[in-house]
């Protein structure tokens, strides 16, 4: 990759361009936000300053190196801009452990590290990790957009258990209105950290439709059975099909000892929506949803014992 910022930089990361397409570039350790931030060698010190440097509607790119720092965000960003991506140059390694790492600590104490509300936006190889403690509701990303792609993104938010993971409004993702957005190899929530109230990893609302994950793991590390994994919040107008393709969802507890009741919280089923299952499976979980009017699977026995899998006997 040259020393400015080309349509052809963009070509090599996969991602889509025009002529006026730039790609600027993130380094934690050695970057300096005082640089142009158009080549690895410049490379700007933070993705808000990259971010900033952006403009919508052109396929720009914000491209943060992998490595031992994160990114510590002092304030919660807005990604609004239409058309505009962010990439982890690391791996593609699917799920946890991604090592470009946009992060919010308990100094700050975000409500969220970011709130996506830009159209037709590509995020790869990031983890979104928020280590807020203070006593009040926070997670890690709030999606509001429409037609953005998540491939290889961690979103972890509950990552205090005294404060943040005892409330039932916390949580990894908060989708609010969003909509044909598809989620790839992707892991929503944690096991390490306890929840110990009745909040979510995913939370659907606000006539959240046409959504798709493919191969996602809803994570969790709860102390009640009362917790769950995705909470749709469904209003009158509904948010009609929400889909989810061979996806794990799991919760880990100490010596097995709390099974999550219901994968699924579903509120307000007097609306239209639909759950499309497809290949998935349960661990640590004991059923799909008090509410299955308007679950379907692809899996045989559909009621709510369907897709449990269990420890084989000896």
């Amino acid at each position: 990759m040259g020393l400015y910022p080309r349509a052809t930089d963009g070509f090599e990361l996969g991602l889509p361009v025009g002529v006026n397409s730039n790609v600027f570039y993130v380094d934690t350790t050695n970057g300096d936000d005082d640089y142009a931030g158009t080549s690895p060698l410049k490379a700007m010190k933070t993705v808000t300053a990259a971010y900033n440097r952006c403009t919508a509607d052109q396929n720009d790119a914000v491209v943060i190196m992998g490595g031992d720092a994160s990114d510590t965000l002092t304030a919660s960003l807005t990604w609004s801009k239409d058309f505009t991506h962010l990439i982890g140059l690391t791996s593609n390694l699917p799920g946890v452990g991604q090592r470009a790492r946009v992060n919010g600590g308990s100094a700050t104490d975000l409500a969220q590290i970011m709130t996506i509300s830009g159209t037709g936006c590509i995020f790869r190889n990031i983890q979104f990790y928020n280590g807020a403690d203070a006593a009040v509701d926070s997670g890690a990303i709030v999606l509001t957009a429409n037609r953005c792609e998540f491939k290889n993104v961690f979103f972890s938010g509950i990552n205090n258990a005294a404060t943040v993971g005892i409330r039932a409004g916390a949580f990894s993702l908060k989708m609010t209105g969003a909509h044909e957005n598809y989620f790839e190899d992707c892991t929503i929530g944690s096991d390490t950290c306890v929840r110990a109230a009745a909040n979510a990893e995913l939370i659907l609302e606000a006539a959240s439709g046409k959504n798709t994950f493919n191969r996602c793991n809803f994570m969790s590390a709860a102390s009640t059975a009362g917790k769950f994994l995705v909470s749709m919040d469904i209003p009158i107008s509904g948010c009609g099909l929400n889909s989810f393709k061979e996806c794990l969802f799991y919760n880990n507890s100490t010596n097995w000892a709390t099974e999550v009741a219901n994968a699924f919280s579903i509120i307000g089923a007097g609306g239209t929506y639909y759950v499309d299952l497809y290949r998935n499976r349960l661990v640590g979980v004991t059923a799909w949803s008090t509410v299955v009017t308007h679950m379907y699977s692809g899996d045989p026995v559909p009621d709510v014992g369907f897709g449990v899998a269990v420890q084989p006997t000896s």
